[in-house]
């Protein structure tokens, strides 16, 4: 298995002491936090994108860039781009930027989002967001896979015999499909022949694995070979401490202040407690051995080669902890035991 860690930049006051993060106080602890994922052998890190508060993560391709230029080996990724509000012309030359910037480290995850304050601020409706998905990729992909490209949609004016600049560093920048809560999005991938990230962060486990199947599934209709289809996954909150108890005692406060935020209650997750997260959902709240259980647990579900965590909301010097702990005490377990072939 290979590991990602991510961030929404979600910015909110401290659960347990209260302080608060400026702005360029909350950029440089993305940037700190991608500098030890890279430093602890995390293959990739990723930067959501939200258009609204708490986030502060409306631009992925700058704080990326920020990112690329203080580490070297680490792959960049995307999680998710909205593309469905977005220009596709605008996509393929930031991205394209980034890509060279970073020596070829980008990766795309595309998604819709889910956050449905950006429709408006974008000019779409919600119930237009997948049909603006798919035409807006189409769009994308043609725009790097060819030039002087003449192309005429919906949602932007036509284009005729243009070349975005710069061309992408890569021959093929990857491109990941977010997977959340349609299967409109898992048929989007399989037609493409290419991956999805499940975001598995607030339901039970059996939703996200119909998403997963029906993947699989329309995989094979369009002809692919079943042995590369290639799934990643999130995860539910991370606190490692030497017993359950104690991290539960210790992560409660924090659970309790996301529960709270808006875009947490517009995911409806059904779970009513802490606890029943931890028993029935995604969680990875528990000491070492339970955190593993649970992970190769949901493995046997999805099949997923890349695990995706995140540390944002706990204070630095907890951030720091849990990323040493899970390097520590849960990766070496989790590539032992779950072969890999994504970034070898």
């Amino acid at each position: 298995m290979k590991f990602a860690l991510f961030s929404l930049m979600m910015n909110i006051p401290n659960a347990v002491t209260g302080e608060s993060l400026t702005a360029q106080q909350k950029f440089h602890n993305v940037i700190k936090q991608a500098v030890l994922a890279e430093k602890l052998g995390f293959h990739a890190y990723g930067v959501g994108e939200r258009h609204g508060a708490p986030f502060l993560s409306s631009s992925p391709p700058i704080v990326l860039t920020g990112i690329a230029a203080h580490t070297s080996t680490i792959r960049l990724l995307t999680t998710v781009t909205v593309l469905s509000v977005l220009d596709p012309v605008r996509v393929a030359e930031d991205y394209a930027t980034l890509d060279h910037l970073s020596g070829g480290r980008l990766e795309l995850i595309i998604g819709k989002g889910n956050d449905p304050r950006h429709y408006p601020l974008f000019g779409i409706t919600e119930e237009e967001q997948w049909e603006s998905l798919a035409e807006r990729y189409g769009l994308l992909r043609e725009l790097w896979t060819s030039e002087s490209v003449s192309w005429n949609g919906k949602y932007r004016p036509p284009l005729q015999g243009v070349t975005t600049q710069p061309r992408p560093y890569q021959p093929s920048i990857p491109v990941w499909h977010g997977s959340a809560s349609s299967p409109l999005s898992t048929e989007l991938a399989a037609k493409y022949g290419e991956p999805i990230f499940s975001s598995n962060s607030f339901h039970p486990q059996a939703k996200y694995k119909a998403l997963i199947d029906h993947y699989r599934e329309r995989w094979a209709f369009y002809g692919h070979d079943p042995k590369d289809a290639v799934v990643g996954a999130g995860a539910g909150s991370l606190y490692l401490a030497d017993t359950n108890e104690e991290a539960i005692n210790r992560y409660r406060p924090y659970y309790n202040a996301f529960r709270s935020t808006d875009s947490a209650k517009h995911n409806q997750s059904p779970f009513t407690s802490l606890e029943d997260n931890i028993a029935n959902g995604p969680a990875l709240v528990g000491n070492a051995d339970q955190v593993i259980e649970k992970i190769l647990d949901y493995h046997n579900a999805f099949g997923h080669e890349v695990l995706s965590i995140s540390v944002d909301g706990l204070t630095e010097a907890e951030q720091e902890e849990q990323l040493i702990r899970f390097a520590e005490e849960i990766i070496p377990v989790l590539k032992r035991e779950i072969p890999s072939k994504v970034w070898s």
